[in-house]
């Protein structure tokens, strides 16, 4: 009898635990027509994206974009939210953004904010992946993903630029772990998306940030 007892309360925590998956709860909600979706209780925001297999082989630092910004063909992830909408969805889960990157600044300085977790699942997938496992980092080193803000510049730049894998003034969420130009100018890192992990060109994805615990 207790044998059974404690299976019953092991399979019970199994079964809650995984839906409040911060991205499996989102994934069957999300559609073209309804790309973004706030989860209050887990202070996540979950945003629907496709796969861009050139950046499986070829490096980028554009990591997620709104695929009708101006550089929405050159992330991993062609988001179909736009920068506004998922900047005041974070901003009503309460967190705050940095708000410190510059023009002047950008090549010297971290992005601040609150930090995020980052995953990514789609259907089909084995599990959830964190967004570590799903680009890769020449240099081996984790993503610092952090709620820069920078609203201003990403309405008159009109980049797209959701999450940016160095520091950036335009992203609203970008990597603290390099400054802006390590990437693309500086060569410091080379970062991809894994091919290993990520399914093929053009598949439907859900990438959820949600506020670290």
């Amino acid at each position: 009898m207790l044998k059974h007892l404690l299976l019953c309360a092991l399979t019970f925590v199994l079964c809650a635990s995984f839906a409040a998956s911060p991205v499996f709860s989102q994934e069957a909600a999300l559609t073209p027509k309804n790309p973004l979706k706030v989860d209050m209780r887990e202070r996540s925001v979950s945003v629907l994206a496709q796969v861009n297999g050139k950046y499986l082989v070829q490096p980028t630092r554009h990591g997620v974009v709104f695929r009708e910004g101006k550089n929405g063909d050159k992330a991993v992830f062609a988001a179909l939210a736009d920068p506004e909408t998922f900047y005041e969805s974070l901003l009503k889960l309460g967190l705050k953004p940095g708000n410190n990157m510059t023009w002047d600044n950008k090549e010297k300085t971290f992005v601040e904010g609150d930090r995020l977790d980052v995953f990514v699942t789609w259907k089909g997938a084995k599990r959830i992946y964190r967004m570590d496992e799903a680009i890769r980092d020449s240099n081996g080193k984790p993503l610092a993903i952090r709620f820069g803000g920078n609203l201003k510049n990403a309405l008159e730049m009109k980049t797209g630029c959701l999450m940016c894998l160095d520091s950036c003034p335009v992203g609203i969420t970008s990597n603290a772990t390099y400054t802006y130009g390590a990437i693309e100018t500086r060569k410091e890192a080379s970062l991809t998306g894994n091919k290993d992990v990520l399914p093929p060109d053009g598949t439907f994805v859900v990438i959820t940030f949600r506020a670290k615990k």
